[in-house]
């Protein structure tokens, strides 16, 4: 009787080491030793919860190929063509100053599935939202070098008007983060994305109208400069001679202002303690812009001037909408400029560029240093190679094609992006990517 009782007990105890063993190794499957330790903390993180868990064991393929951060079984992007796309996204943002974050989007998200493959984890999920964040920071790593490449070529060329770029991202940083904090849980936009798709087509719409003679004759510095723009490529004379030149306007309130919009973004999204900081910051650099008064400047020949709280407050409203929608904003900088501004399309990519790269440092940093966001470094990599070439070409390709082109470019792409958000809100579903 003991030794029956004694074998029964040995070989339950067999039994449970041999569960106990498959059990490890099904937990350790999932979670190869190469795997980012933020990935493998988010795997057993889902694990630990009953809603998540099957959901995460049934998608994730332990024993086959690592993918996307190492994940068994991810979509693996093809370098090659990650090179390539990053080609065509840098010289699109860089040409007119705008699409680069969703031109970025529709190649992470569609065509490498790193999006429903994020969703397959199901809402709610660890895995899921780290992916989504890292597909979301894998873009701002593109559109930020095109910003830095775009903006330092124009500057160079003459075709940037740095205090227009710096005064939108006085307004843009700080809307950005304010509107949003302020508003949480009160106000929706997004329930309201098929009419915003509809206002898009409307900005695609007046942007064809810019380019009709009676509009013009309303914005005559703006086309002349912009027919003597193309007259100089034409002969191959040194456009920087008569390329943007400051002609009036304070430099000194202009950068204290933006540096404290900036530290006041940075304190809010990694520092605890002390809100209110942020907010006092975020008040002197946007008062400041009043005292900057108005900046006057030439291109060839022609003077522009604004007056530099206008659009500290364009920019405020663009980076509310943008922050409510999820998107970049950066095509709606492109209408402001052309319209508000009066802006040749010439100067708007790399005026519009220098406004993206300043919200690109400030937001990558956030995520990757205040929430430890992670990205496939290898795959980076490949598409910055192909940001460079791309960025580098834009500015020098852009000079070539007439102004009424550069806008015809933008209109297309503005239709596109309408197309996109008028279907997802009104049909629950985009039917051009990223879907």
């Amino acid at each position: 009787m003991k030794n029956r009782r004694f074998l029964l007990g040995t070989a339950l105890l067999i039994l449970l080491s041999f569960v106990a063993l498959a059990m490890a190794q099904g937990t350790s499957s999932l979670t190869p030793p190469d795997m980012p330790a933020k990935m493998k903390a988010a795997i057993e993180k889902s694990l630990q919860n009953e809603k998540t868990a099957a959901k995460t064991r049934q998608v994730i393929k332990p024993g086959e190929k690592p993918g996307y951060l190492g994940i068994p079984g991810a979509p693996k992007p093809n370098l090659i063509v990650g090179l390539l796309w990053a080609i065509w996204v840098g010289w699109i943002f860089s040409s007119v100053g705008a699409f680069g974050g969703i031109m970025a989007g529709v190649g992470h998200i569609t065509i490498f599935g790193l999006g429903d493959y994020a969703k397959s984890f199901g809402k709610g999920s660890p895995v899921n939202k780290l992916l989504t964040d890292s597909i979301r920071v894998s873009n701002q790593w593109l559109v930020g070098l095109s910003g830095l490449i775009s903006s330092t070529n124009y500057y160079r060329m003459g075709r940037l008007v740095a205090p227009l770029g710096l005064c939108l991202a006085i307004g843009g940083i700080g809307g950005s983060w304010l509107i949003p904090e302020i508003t949480a849980g009160k106000i929706s936009l997004k329930a309201y994305l098929g009419w915003f798709g509809i206002a898009v087509f409307v900005i695609g719409a007046y942007l064809i109208y810019q380019m009709t003679p009676a509009w013009a004759a309303k914005k005559k510095e703006s086309k002349a400069a912009a027919d003597a723009y193309e007259k100089a490529v034409k002969e191959k004379a040194d456009t920087r001679e008569k390329g943007v030149r400051i002609i009036e306007g304070s430099w000194t309130f202009m950068i204290i202002a933006v540096a404290c919009v900036v530290a006041s973004a940075l304190w809010t999204n990694l520092i605890d303690a002390a809100r209110w900081v942020a907010y006092v910051l975020l008040v002197i650099g946007w008062v400041l812009t009043f005292f900057i008064g108005k900046i006057r400047f030439t291109f060839y020949g022609q003077e522009f001037s604004f007056t530099a709280w206008v659009p500290m407050l364009g920019g405020i409203f663009i980076a509310a909408i943008a922050a409510f929608l999820g998107i970049g904003g950066g095509f709606l900088y492109v209408p402001f400029l052309t319209s508000v501004a009066g802006l040749p399309m010439f100067l708007v990519a790399g005026t519009s560029a220098l406004v993206v790269l300043i919200g690109m440092i400030v937001s990558i940093f956030t995520y990757m240093v205040g929430k430890g966001v992670i990205v496939s470094w290898g795959l980076i990599g490949a598409e910055l190679i192909g940001i460079f070439i791309g960025s580098m070409l834009g500015p020098r390709t852009s000079k070539y094609i007439p102004d009424k082109v550069l806008r015809l470019i933008f209109i297309i792409l503005a239709f596109y992006v309408g197309l996109r958000y008028t279907t997802k809100g009104f049909i629950g579903k985009s039917i051009v990517p990223p879907f």
